[in-house]
């Protein structure tokens, strides 16, 4: 470590999201003094919370998948995370309901008992049954295969070109989509989807998803579906409280201006104040806002060279979404997570996604999701009442739409189909409301409101998504869903691992600084 306290370089994180805390935690685990500034009252990002009288719902994930991920963030820190979050794993993990054209919708109730599963699928069909354990056993394999490449920076196509990634591109099968893969396992289309759906976890279409990730749901029934007793937020709670013992500070309602530099590295954060605002020197600013946003916002076009504003803007985005908080009267009979999956999935997908967002229209008949948490968690509703988190998949705000206008006919839609679909009925029920739009999720900081960051296209992962360092300055980082290896908290967990990494490495060879092995994390539970 480093002998004198006063040499030690000064961390800015710019977010509190799930990677800028877990970030936060990794780097004052190391004795490095952290400081984050967080825009908004409260911490979490797209991870916070909603409260409306009391009512209490998680703003976006709902999912929590493979907690070891983010325990190897808390044993990093010599803590358990069963310590500060207690845990349920649900069964069934998810119902889907999923709709045929010719017939009632199909229900299938999802467990993690795979024996159990295999019938259901069976059910269904009697080949895909035995079909699903190969399945399983396959991306098993897949998923060994490309976790070296999922926990470590990658800058450009010569770190693709080791051992371990040689060996993960035949499991891989880059240019395959998730579909054209799945149809290779299973015969029913509903089947499909069932193994296909969880793309839209990164906002994508399983018809343009490479088929890497159909490692998504082997994932859900290889380690389970889990609530966080308090919702997902808790864990954004549980990771503030633990940066806080370890001596980081945070800073709430404190949006950075602008960062400073002198030539060709980072200097400084300007926060809000008198005049040109006052700006707190820091070594290194690991930056949590939305990638493409950020990129805009902190750097001048003067630093970008060929990425101007333009040529960031015409990526390929995911979609985005519309979003009910119902506080609502009374018990609802569904289990905690439902998936209504529309009887023409892909031209609704289509219609959503169409150029990646940049165009796009709404549906009549759309796929819709409704989470009922207080099933699980009663504590989140007053008695009696439940929460209800209600997501439909939208355009982003590239489409054109004007979300306020069409705002009163996507909620009644919504509150008619669950009605009509899941047979839940809401009319004088809902005792508190709060909508969020697109235009919302943009108000947020994010990049044409794009709920999934960066589409997680072929041509936008890996080395082509913006790197953990970024290139128009030293000591300036990302860490979140913008980054390698993508959306969603587990590997946003890993983000922050690899960035932290990488700034340990660079503090280490620029001063006598310890940076521990990994293999020397204190061992927990």
């Amino acid at each position: 470590m480093i002998a004198n306290a006063h040499d030690r370089p000064r961390i800015a994180v710019i977010g509190a999201g799930p990677g800028g805390l877990a970030a936060g935690v990794l780097l004052a685990a190391r004795g490095l003094p952290v400081t984050i500034y967080e825009a908004q009252p409260t911490i979490g990002g797209r991870t916070s919370q909603v409260r409306a009288g009391g009512f209490r719902f998680d703003l976006g994930p709902t999912f929590f998948l493979m907690p070891h991920v983010l325990q190897e963030v808390f044993a990093a820190a010599g803590r358990n995370l069963a310590d500060f979050v207690e845990l349920t794993r649900l069964d069934p993990m998810y119902r889907l309901v999923i709709g045929q054209d010719d017939g009632e919708d199909l229900t299938l109730d999802t467990t993690q008992d795979l024996a159990e599963m295999q019938r259901r699928i069976a059910a269904i069909c009697p080949a895909d049954g035995e079909a699903f354990g190969r399945f399983i056993d396959d991306n098993r394999r897949k998923l060994l295969a490309s976790e070296p490449i999922l926990r470590r920076s990658i800058r450009s196509p010569w770190d693709l070109v080791r051992l371990d990634a040689l060996k993960a591109a035949r499991h891989i099968q880059p240019t395959r989509t998730v579909q054209a893969l799945n149809q290779r396992y299973f015969q029913h289309p509903a089947v499909q989807l069932a193994v296909g759906f969880q793309s839209k976890y990164l906002g994508m279409s399983p018809y343009d998803c490479p088929s890497l990730f159909t490692i998504l749901p082997f994932i859900e029934y290889e380690y389970g579906v889990w609530h966080p007793r308090g919702g997902c937020h808790a864990l954004m709670q549980a990771l503030a409280d633990v940066f806080l013992e370890l001596g980081g500070e945070i800073q709430t309602e404190t949006p950075v201006e602008r960062l400073t530099f002198e030539q060709d590295r980072v200097t400084g954060v300007e926060l809000p104040g008198r005049g040109a605002g006052r700006v707190e020197p820091c070594d290194h600013a690991v930056i949590n806002a939305d990638a493409t946003w950020a990129l805009k916002k902190f750097f001048p076009a003067s630093r970008r060279g060929a990425d101007s504003d333009a040529r960031i803007d015409a990526r390929k985005y995911s979609c985005s979404t519309f979003m009910l908080y119902l506080g609502v009267e009374g018990k609802v009979d569904l289990p905690h997570h439902t998936i209504r999956i529309a009887p023409n999935y892909r031209q609704n997908l289509e219609d959503i996604g169409r150029n990646h967002g940049h165009s796009g229209t709404l549906t009549d008949d759309p796929s819709f999701y409704v989470c009922n948490p207080s099933v699980t968690d009663p504590g989140l509703a007053p008695d009696g009442h439940s929460a209800l988190y209600v997501l439909l998949p939208t355009p982003n705000t590239t489409s054109g739409i004007d979300w306020h206008a069409e705002t009163p006919m996507l909620r009644a839609r919504l509150l008619s189909h669950m009605r009509d679909v899941l047979k839940i009925d809401l009319a004088g029920r809902i005792r508190e409301e709060v909508v969020f739009t697109p235009d919302d999720w943009a108000g947020l900081n994010i990049n044409h409101g794009a709920t999934f960051n960066l589409a997680h296209s072929l041509d936008q992962m890996l080395h082509r998504r913006p790197h953990h360092e970024v290139p128009y300055a030293r000591g300036a980082w990302l860490v979140g869903g913008g980054t390698h290896p993508g959306s969603g908290l587990p590997v946003i967990f890993l983000s922050a691992q690899i960035t932290t990494d990488l700034i340990l490495r660079r503090i280490q060879a620029s001063q006598n600084f310890e940076r521990p092995d990994a293999t020397a994390r204190v061992p927990v539970g």
